[in-house]
């Protein structure tokens, strides 16, 4: 049987490694957001629709690696964090799905009406992921709840 401490080395060690393998990630995605920049043309509006949602990737990759550090300060994954990352990438597809019906000409209605019920789904479930974020906020608060911080 392993000791449970050389287990809590190796889960701190692989996490260390996946911090550093996302903060990689989140460079690289970076440059790749910065030469698509320039690249893409028109720049207005198809480069700086792009431009948002590479960055909003970005974005969502560090809250990843924040999520993952804050472990080791806590001792455990934070529901609040997760429901965040998970507004941002529906708010990401909301962006993505609303440039792409503005965007395009000569959509077929059957791809638009697709599009206006992806529009619809991402919109309850960002309402519904505010809605859960609100909670744990609000149960975090209340007297006796473990708010999840060392003292």
């Amino acid at each position: 049987m392993i000791p449970t401490k050389v287990l809590d080395v190796v889960e701190d060690v692989f996490h260390v490694v996946l911090t550093v393998l996302l903060f990689l990630v989140a460079l690289g995605a970076v440059i790749f957001t910065v030469v698509r920049l320039f690249e893409t043309t028109p720049f207005y509006p198809n480069g700086m629709l792009q431009a948002i949602n590479d960055i909003l990737f970005v974005v969502i990759i560090l809250e990843i690696a924040r999520t993952v550090i804050a472990r080791f300060n806590t001792g455990f994954y934070q529901l609040s964090r997760f429901l965040v990352i998970g507004v941002i990438a529906s708010v990401r597809h909301i962006l993505s799905v609303g440039s792409s019906l503005t965007l395009s000409i000569g959509k077929t209605p059957e791809a638009f009406e697709r599009g206006i019920i992806e529009l619809l789904v991402n919109g309850g479930i960002v309402v519904a992921l505010v809605l859960a974020i609100f909670m744990t906020r609000v149960a975090e608060r209340q007297p006796g709840a473990s708010s999840g911080r060392k003292s």
